[in-house]
């Protein structure tokens, strides 16, 4: 069973057991995370598209640790006129375990 979700403006695969690294969360190691932001399911059997998200579906997880990504180098420079910058960046991100992916039964059935 694998879900895509929604996290911070980006999408991720995740599927039970896993961990995952997702755009900073303000959440402290150990701390447990629901993420409603469910875009496509997939049991193994069936895939259930959202339309944007699937009604229902929710994926649990803990928070393992908070860090920084590899530093990426922005350099700029011009020509002939002695100017030059150079700039490093460590994105942060949160390390979580995925626990559970789950779905709840449409209201009404």
């Amino acid at each position: 069973m694998y879900a895509i979700i929604q996290s911070g403006g980006k999408q991720y695969r995740v599927a039970e057991g896993r961990r995952v690294k997702l755009e900073k969360l303000f959440k402290n190691a150990g701390d447990e995370v629901r993420i409603e932001e469910v875009l496509v399911m997939n049991d193994g059997s069936s895939t259930i598209i959202g339309n944007p998200y699937v009604e229902g579906a929710s994926v649990n997880g803990k928070v393992i640790s908070q860090g920084k990504g590899r530093k990426v180098i922005v350099f700029k420079y011009k020509r002939r006129k002695d100017s030059k910058t150079k700039k490093g960046h460590r994105q942060p991100y949160t390390e979580v375990l995925v626990e559970k992916i789950s779905m709840e039964a449409p209201h009404g059935a």
